[in-house]
């Protein structure tokens, strides 16, 4: 019973779905016919619309190109407006304000290129030629500006270069001024000079030289040429002095100090290349090199002047006692100093020689001017009258130079062979002064037939076996204690300076004198003392004798002409 009702249930329900199925299906036909009704609408009213569409598209695009035309002029316009204003500036000038200047130039370059690429303006032809001739002005204004500029720069930059080297002490001198200087003087001012050539390239010239680069970095213009121009006057009034001295008259005392310019000429020309580079500063560089080598030019020509000086030296000096000559020292120091530019000699000759003959010039110059002195030495010689002190002259002053050479750097330079012969040359002088002085006192003691040293017994008759007599031993006695004496008295005033020379020389008298003394007295003194007054005729020992010759040249006073 329960599933016939349940049928009959279900069975209602479909029914109730179909009814509503077939109304929705009513709705939807319905709904489809208004909204083809609204499209058949919409259609008419869009064909109605568009004219209207058309006509307010065209004034939109009108509108945008009214906007876009502002734009554009408004632009030209401030282009205009930065125009005048940058003219305004231009106008004013350069000195006022440069910054503002510059400022305004880069504006009229900006606006020269803005209308030459806007070239389809009506007026930008005009407006490029008037801009392109206000940048003309004011370039050309601009390089008035600097030039004025670089002058006060240069002005200002000379100026302050000028007082500082004279603040230094360097002065512009000419050769007379320098002519007229005492030579203690003019030796002080060139040491300081010196001193100023080294301060000036080194601090001063390369500090001005660093300023420039600063200043003109990164620029095309010719700092070189302003560099030049600012020192000129700095330079000449330094190098003023050196070529005044170089340039004024020889001598002698010179020689070093011009070897000392000549060396610091040299130390700084690398730097004074390095300086003063480029074609604007040839000047500079060419005045430097030029002074260096009038230096060498000069102190060349003062080795021959010192040559010749020597050789023909007529200084009334006369050494009374026979010691060593003013000149010869004077003459030794000198070459012992030119050994202390040895390096500076070098480059010196190699100004005029070539490398080869360089090595060996020093040697060359300093024998010329040993055998210079040597020749003077013998003429000097000649103005003693007594011939012994010609040769101890010879012997002491030869001598000093050997000694001296032996002492220093010449001797490599001058070699073995030249101190052997010179002391070869010495000794020879020695002998001879022996010769002359001893030979004839040596006389008195030789016996003519038999020597002073031989043993023959004295005769009863007053008489001995050489056939003397007394009374010719009392002369010969007589003679020699006269001519002892004198030589005592004579060359104990003379000198020898050298301890050892001089005791050599001693000795040597002491090995000739003193044998043929003891022989003469031990053969012939009983002859005397067995007459009256013995002690007349034997006045001296050999040990009075050896202890009056160590009184030989000490160069002692007696009141008396020395020579």
């Amino acid at each position: 019973m329960g599933t016939p009702q349940a049928i009959e249930t279900l069975r209602q329900r479909a029914t109730l779905l179909r009814e509503s199925l077939q109304k929705s299906q009513t709705n939807t036909d319905s709904m489809v016919a208004i909204l083809g009704s609204f499209d058949h609408r919409l259609s008419a009213l869009e064909a109605a619309m568009r004219p209207t569409q058309v006509r307010t598209h065209a004034i939109r695009m009108a509108h945008e190109n009214v906007d876009k035309t502002l734009k554009a002029a408004e632009v030209i316009l401030a282009q205009f407006d930065l125009s005048r204003q940058a003219e305004a500036k231009i106008l004013r000038g350069p000195h006022e304000d440069l910054e503002s200047y510059l400022e305004a130039i880069d504006q009229l370059r900006s606006n020269v290129k803005f209308f030459s690429y806007n070239k389809s303006f009506k007026s930008s032809d005009g407006v490029l030629n008037h801009a392109n001739n206000l940048l003309s002005k004011a370039i050309l204004k601009l390089e008035e500006e600097f030039r004025q500029l670089l002058t006060n720069y240069r002005e200002a930059r000379a100026y302050a270069l000028e007082t500082s080297l004279r603040k230094l002490g360097v002065e512009k001198l000419s050769k007379d001024d320098v002519q007229k200087m005492q030579w203690e003087v003019l030796e002080a001012k060139i040491g300081n000079w010196i001193h100023f050539m080294r301060i000036t390239v080194k601090l001063l010239f390369a500090g001005e030289k660093k300023i420039c680069d600063q200043i003109f970095d990164d620029t095309n213009f010719h700092k070189d040429y302003c560099f030049a121009e600012l020192t000129a006057n700095s330079v000449l009034m330094l190098l003023s002095f050196g070529e005044a001295v170089a340039k004024s008259k020889r001598s002698p005392e010179k020689l070093f100090v011009l070897l000392d310019m000549y060396e610091i000429m040299r130390e700084l020309q690398p730097e004074i290349e390095t300086i003063f580079e480029g074609k604007a500063c040839i000047e500079m560089r060419d005045t430097t090199l030029s002074l260096t080598k009038r230096l060498a030019q000069t102190a060349q020509e003062t080795f021959g002047d010192f040559e010749e000086a020597v050789e023909k030296d007529a200084s009334k000096t006369t050494v009374l006692d026979g010691t060593v000559h003013p000149l010869t020292s004077y003459v030794i120091n000198y070459v012992k100093f030119l050994f202390d530019y040895q390096s500076t000699l070098k480059q010196l000759f190699q100004e005029f020689e070539t490398a080869n003959e360089t090595e060996s010039q020093l040697a060359i110059v300093t024998m010329r001017i040993m055998q210079a002195l040597q020749s003077n030495l013998d003429g000097k010689s000649k103005q003693y009258k007594d011939p012994a002190l010609t040769y101890l002259f010879l012997m002491n002053n030869i001598h000093y130079m050997v000694r001296s050479v032996r002492r220093s750097e010449a001797k490599d330079l001058l070699g073995d062979d030249w101190v052997q012969r010179h002391r070869r040359i010495v000794q020879q002088n020695a002998n001879q002064y022996k010769r002359v002085a001893w030979t004839k006192i040596l006389q008195t003691l030789t016996v003519q037939g038999g020597s002073s040293g031989s043993s023959s017994a004295l005769g009863g008759d007053g008489g001995n076996s050489s056939g003397i007599s007394r009374a010719n031993i009392k002369e010969r006695f007589k003679s020699f204690n006269m001519q002892f004496e004198e030589l005592h008295q004579r060359q104990s005033q003379w000198t020898v300076p050298d301890p050892e020379l001089r005791e050599s020389l001693r000795l040597a008298v002491a090995e000739v004198l003193l044998p043929a003394y003891r022989s003469f007295i031990k053969r012939f003194a009983p002859l005397i003392e067995s007459g009256k007054n013995p002690q007349k005729y034997i006045r001296y020992t050999p040990e009075d004798l050896d202890r009056m010759l160590g009184e030989f040249f000490e160069g002692k006073t007696w009141g008396e002409p020395k020579r």
